[in-house]
């Protein structure tokens, strides 16, 4: 009987699986890969004699981990979301000025990817990296793009992934999450209050442009007792709508 799934290659599955361990433990032995990953040495010794052949891994001595050519990858990647040297300037100048965490994500499949971010000299530490992925409803990021989109597509987005509650502010009803979209387009930021992680507030703004659409979006992120509404909305939004509208221009004429 004829289907509409997806056909799937195990072998491709499971090299992914091994890619995705080694960036998340680094260089590693084939004993303890094997073991994270739930396949027999054998057959993580074959994918990984494949994916060093291929250069994608580098072995040295009995241990591996990924090779460089993933930096090329990801730096061409970067420049298809927006000018990326011009986000870079702005998430630095941000957070210069402001002394927080500022960070540039863009939606793939559903979820916010970090795509840069610097660090004030008053920053708070954070376990945000550069791509790595996260909610979209309960980050400011995420929120400021959704607030964007059709709201068909937000809804999609809940359906395929769910509104896990993160803290005990984080939005788990569509029917809020939908209101407070609303709210972002009238007030023209979006802010996660508490939503992601405890003690931490930020204001997100979207970074749209003609024909293309919402590209991404910008946030600040500090302690809540320092991002007071009175900050975000006399300070921060001025700041972050500046550099948004930056990489708005350079990315129209790029």
């Amino acid at each position: 009987m004829a289907t509409d799934a997806p056909r799937t290659v195990e072998a491709v599955q499971r090299a992914c699986r091994i890619i995705e361990t080694l960036q998340e433990r680094g260089q590693t032995g084939i004993t303890e890969l094997s073991e994270e990953v739930g396949f027999s040495k054998s057959t993580v010794h074959g994918h990984l004699a494949t994916l060093v052949d291929e250069g994608w891994v580098v072995k040295e001595e009995h241990t591996y981990r990924l090779s460089l050519r993933f930096l090329d990858i990801a730096e061409s990647l970067k420049d298809r979301i927006a000018d990326h040297d011009i986000v870079r300037e702005q998430v630095r100048e941000l957070a210069e000025e402001t002394g927080e965490v500022v960070h540039f994500g863009a939606e793939e499949d559903g979820r916010v990817v970090y795509m840069a971010k610097s660090k004030g000299n008053a920053a708070v530490q954070t376990q945000s990296r550069i791509g790595k992925q996260m909610p979209m409803h309960s980050t400011s990021l995420g929120k400021a793009i959704l607030a964007e989109l059709p709201r068909e597509r937000v809804d999609e987005i809940v359906e395929r992934h769910g509104m896990e509650a993160r803290t005990e502010n984080t939005l788990t009803d569509v029917a809020a999450l939908h209101e407070n979209l609303a709210e972002i387009e009238r007030r023209g930021y979006s802010i996660d209050d508490e939503e992601n992680i405890p003690g931490v507030r930020c204001i997100g703004i979207a970074v749209t442009v003609p024909e293309a659409g919402v590209l991404g979006a910008l946030s600040i992120s500090g302690p809540s007792q320092r991002m007071t509404d009175d900050r975000i909305e006399n300070e921060l939004h001025e700041k972050i709508a500046q550099a948004a509208n930056v990489v708005e221009v350079n990315s129209m004429y790029a």
